[in-house]
């Protein structure tokens, strides 16, 4: 068991600050986004839930745009490409099946 705090931070791309936990068969991933960080498009063979806690983070998923404010979900199909943009400060959980093994 461990609390969200005592989990190091990684910035593997600007202004997003991951803290990742992992099983063997799915990731978890809390995460911070500046306002104004964007996460370009991008796709991979995990199917990715994000659920959005604090703040607005517009998507374009499958081409298709979507702007998601707290409390807000969407499950993003294995292989679909998608990017993100902080309108604001914003706090996400991502889920991530299969395990993310690339973020260990």
């Amino acid at each position: 068991m461990q609390h969200i705090n005592d989990i190091p931070v990684k910035e593997m791309i600007p202004g997003f600050r991951f803290r990742l936990v992992h099983g063997a068969q799915s990731s978890l991933s809390y995460v911070e986004i500046a306002k104004g960080s964007a996460m370009a498009e991008h796709q991979h063979p995990h199917e990715q839930t994000t659920f959005v806690l604090e703040g607005q983070l517009d998507m374009i998923i499958g081409g298709v745009p979507y702007t998601m404010t707290s409390g807000m979900t969407h499950v993003i199909p294995s292989n679909t490409p998608h990017s993100a943009f902080a309108a604001t400060d914003v706090k996400v959980i991502d889920f991530f099946s299969p395990s993310r093994d690339e973020y260990r």
